[in-house]
């Protein structure tokens, strides 16, 4: 009687490597290119701000739906020197799916924005008024920081972390563009003193007593 036996074969280890390989480039291209999409129409003005997906009607737009004034004049950094004011889709409707948003940063003499990040975003920052000192930090802890005068323009590249002090004599002025419409915001200090990780941990990660992270819990959970 013949005998008929299915022969099973499998790919080589070479072959298994190559598909591997392509796996992790497919899925660093879809990294890549995961980020704003580009728009499928001229505008889409957001219903509310709660639902930036729903488009209203682009026959009751208006050009007010495309202009915005509530950067006109700084904010209030008088109680602690700093003060932004972010200019988004939530506020400023004609933004809405065009992949771009903005923000003012208003700086008394001394004052700080804190080291932060943006996950989603590049800034380019545009020094309006004032001396500030403006850097970033890489991946290898190089910093690129210099004193920024008036007229004179940084960028801070996506996920790194940057800052600004005001180093002048008078109050300073930062405008700053972003290159998503949410780009996120995370302040190294808020995030890490003024949230729920286990104080254990935070007073061996940074060689503090329970007082002195008590002081700093205070401070940042409260901003």
């Amino acid at each position: 009687m013949l005998i008929l036996q299915k022969i099973v074969t499998f790919p080589s280890k070479t072959i298994i490597n190559k598909i591997a390989v392509l796996l992790v480039s497919l899925l660093f291209i879809i990294g890549v290119l995961a980020s704003d999409p580009d728009p499928l129409m001229d505008f889409c003005i957001a219903k509310s701000a709660e639902s930036s997906l729903t488009c209203k009607n682009s026959s009751t737009a208006t050009v007010e739906d495309f202009t915005y004034s509530g950067i006109k004049f700084p904010g209030n950094f008088k109680q602690t020197g700093f003060s932004s004011k972010g200019v988004n889709s939530n506020v400023f409707p004609g933004l809405n799916t065009l992949g771009v948003s903005f923000v003012r940063a208003d700086f008394g003499v001394g004052g700080v924005n804190v080291p932060h990040f943006h996950p989603r975003a590049t800034e380019v920052g545009f020094v309006l008024e004032g001396k500030v000192y403006s850097g970033f930090v890489d991946s290898n802890n190089k910093v690129f920081a210099k004193v920024l005068e008036k007229g004179e323009v940084m960028v801070f590249p996506r996920g790194l972390l940057h800052f600004q002090m005001n180093v002048g004599d008078g109050p300073a002025t930062i405008l700053g563009s972003f290159d998503s419409q949410n780009p996120g915001l995370m302040r190294i200090p808020n995030a890490v003193f003024g949230s729920d990780i286990k104080e254990e941990l935070l007073e061996k990660a940074f060689g503090l007593s329970s007082k002195e992270l008590s002081k700093l819990k205070k401070r940042f959970s409260s901003i």
